[in-house]
């Protein structure tokens, strides 16, 4: 990534690579990861994220509704969907954090 990227857009790229640094490791296939590696990315790079049973018991179902195809693989599409599924809830917590120290 060129030097004068935006943060957000270092972000994107973060969770790009980690996706294919993860999916190699198991190679299924081009734009896919075995459930097992997604596990292990979920426990390795998100696991402060994931601490809370509740985000925990959500990341596992969005799992288990992602391998829609059921041949244990996750596709790029659906980690992305997957992604913004994690985030979305922790986004709302981190806007009523907010709301509460401007109170």
């Amino acid at each position: 990534m060129a030097d004068g990227c935006t943060e957000q857009e270092k972000a994107v790229a973060v969770l790009v690579e980690n996706f294919y640094k993860y999916a190699s490791k198991y190679s299924l296939g081009k734009n896919k990861i075995s459930k097992s590696s997604f596990q292990k990315m979920l426990q390795q790079e998100l696991n402060h994220m994931l601490t809370d049973t509740g985000n925990r018991k959500a990341a596992d179902k969005l799992i288990r509704d992602l391998d829609t195809s059921h041949d244990g693989c996750i596709s790029f599409d659906k980690y992305w969907t997957l992604i913004g599924g994690i985030t979305s809830p922790i986004a709302s917590l981190i806007h009523e954090q907010e709301q509460q120290s401007s109170s």
